[in-house]
């Protein structure tokens, strides 16, 4: 794993109920990992569940893209990396990585645009300035340890000639 320029998002195990007929985890059950990351990266942000609660106000996320780079199984445990690729006052683009935390490698990606919402006017808003400073360090952070290959990526069939 290379942690240079991620933030630490948390951890997880592969659920027998997470795995589909072909042996490996769900399509699906990806998302359901990855929200974890995200919850992990909200809670460090200080817009997790709890405040949540006391504001009325939540991160919703308006896109998300998933690559399976490469399959796991039952039990597996899983790691996960994030870095903020861009941000302004109301959104963040997140990407997360995802890797066997024994072996190593890279299980999958997936990649947010996350919007701050305040639930009582039903309508995006600025994060509250904490936040949002948190999410401006990261950020500087992240942009001093490099460009990301892959982001942005559009999904299509690539031809050849």
């Amino acid at each position: 794993m290379n942690d240079a320029g991620w933030f630490d998002s948390g951890a997880a195990k592969v659920r027998p109920d997470w795995i589909d007929y072909n042996g490996h985890m769900n399509v699906g059950y990806y998302l359901v990992a990855f929200d974890i990351a995200t919850e992990e990266v909200c809670v460090h942000l200080g817009i997790g569940e709890s405040y949540r609660r006391a504001k009325d106000a939540s991160i919703f996320v308006l896109e998300a893209h998933v690559t399976y780079d490469r399959e796991v199984g039952e039990g597996a445990p899983l790691a996960f990396r994030s870095r903020i690729v861009d941000h302004d006052a109301k959104r963040f683009h997140l990407i997360h990585h995802m890797y066997h935390a024994e072996e190593g490698f890279l299980a999958a990606t997936n990649e947010l645009m996350c919007m701050h919402m305040d639930l009582t006017a039903k309508r995006s808003a600025p994060m509250p300035a904490e936040a949002l400073a948190k999410v401006e360090a990261l950020y500087a952070q992240h942009r001093a340890a490099g460009e990301l290959d892959g982001i942005g990526r559009k999904i299509g069939i690539r031809r050849k000639g």
